[in-house]
C-alpha cells in the first residue's frame, strides 16, 4: 500500500483582508456566546431553543478562522452551497432518528411536551447544523496539516462498488434485526451504501482515497468528527432539551452523557457525512449547486 502524504498549500496571512472574515467571526462569537449562556443558565428566550444559534455561531467562527488562515472557506466559495449544506443535513439526521426508534440508543429530555409539527420544526432546525459543522471543522483542521490540493477522485468499478454496498445493507439489516448486539453498525451502514455509489460515479469518496493511499483527508474528517462530538456532548450536558444514552455493554466511563467508547462512533460518522455530501452533490450535478472542489478535506 502506498501512502500519499500530499502537499502543503498555504496562503500568506498578510494578504487576507480582515474585512473578509472578521464580521463573520464577530457575529459567530456573539451568537455562540448568547446561546451558550442562555442554554446553561436556562434564562431568556433562547433558554430552551439555543441549539441552532449555538451551532450556527460555532460554524461561523470556524469558517471565519479558516478563511483568515487559508484565504478561503465554505462560506467564501459559495453562499448558496453553504446554505444548501444545512438543507441536506436535516434529513440526514432524521434518518438516524428513524433508525434509533428501533435501536433505542439515545433519548431526549425536554422542558415541556411539543406538538408534532412544532417538534419537527425545532428538531429539523437543530439537525440542519450537523453536516456544516463537521465539514467546516475538517477544513479548519486542513489549514494546520498538509493539504490535498489537486486531488483527483478515483473511480472504482461497479462490481466492487456493489460488493461494498451489499456489505452496507448487511450491516444495516443486522443493526435493525439484532440492535442490542449490532448497534455499532448503525454508524457504518449508510457510508458503506452511499460511498461506493459516489466512487463508481466519479465523485470523491472514502473508498477511492483508501485505494489511492490518500489518508490525510480521511484522518482530518475523523478528527473533525471527534472535535464536533466533544462540543456536542459538552454543550448538551447542562442544556434542556438534552439527549442521554442507553447503550448496551459499553455504557460506562461517561464523559458528559456519552460513554467514553461511544466517542469512537464519531469517527465513522464523519466519514458518513462526507459520503452523504457527495451523494447530494451527485444528485444535484445538473443544477451545479456544489462545485467539484466546494468541500475540501
Amino acid at each position: 500500500m502506498t501512502i500519499n502524504l500530499e502537499r502543503t498549500t498555504t496562503v500568506p496571512h498578510s494578504i487576507i483582508a480582515p474585512a473578509r472574515w472578521l464580521p463573520r467571526l464577530a457575529l459567530g462569537i456573539a451568537l455562540n456566546a448568547v446561546a451558550w449562556v442562555s442554554a446553561w443558565s436556562r434564562i431568556g428566550p433562547l433558554a430552551h431553543y439555543s441549539f441552532f444559534p449555538l451551532w450556527l455561531g460555532f460554524i461561523l467562527v470556524v469558517d471565519a478562522i479558516t478563511e483568515a488562515r487559508s484565504g478561503t472557506s465554505l462560506w467564501r466559495r459559495g453562499r448558496t452551497a453553504f446554505a444548501a449544506l444545512f438543507v441536506v443535513s436535516a434529513p440526514f439526521w432524521w434518518y438516524f432518528e428513524r433508525l434509533n426508534a428501533r435501536v433505542g440508543n439515545w433519548h431526549y429530555r425536554t422542558h415541556r411536551p411539543f406538538a408534532a409539527g412544532e417538534y419537527i420544526f425545532w428538531a429539523s432546525l437543530a439537525f440542519s447544523t450537523v453536516i456544516p459543522a463537521v465539514l467546516a471543522v475538517t477544513e479548519l483542521v486542513r489549514t494546520f496539516t498538509p493539504s490535498n490540493a489537486g486531488y483527483q477522485p478515483r473511480r472504482i468499478a461497479w462490481r466492487h462498488a456493489t460488493t461494498i454496498m451489499l456489505i452496507g445493507v448487511g450491516t444495516l439489516t443486522l443493526s435493525l434485526l439484532f440492535p442490542r448486539q449490532f448497534f455499532p453498525f448503525l454508524w457504518l451502514s449508510l457510508g458503506l451504501i452511499l460511498d461506493p455509489i459516489n466512487a463508481a460515479c466519479g465523485e470523491d469518496s472514502i473508498a477511492g482515497r483508501i485505494a489511492d493511499g490518500a489518508w490525510a483527508g480521511i484522518l482530518r474528517l475523523m478528527a473533525a468528527g471527534l472535535i464536533c462530538g466533544f462540543f456536542w456532548e459538552m454543550w448538551n450536558y447542562w442544556s434542556l432539551p438534552q439527549w442521554y444514552y442507553t447503550v448496551p455493554y459499553v455504557g460506562f466511563g461517561k464523559i458528559f452523557e456519552m460513554p467514553i467508547l461511544g466517542y469512537s462512533g464519531y469517527l465513522p460518522f464523519a466519514l458518513e457525512i462526507f459520503a452523504v455530501y457527495h451523494f447530494a452533490r451527485l444528485l444535484t450535478r445538473r443544477f451545479r449547486l456544489f462545485a467539484a472542489d466546494y468541500v475540501r478535506i
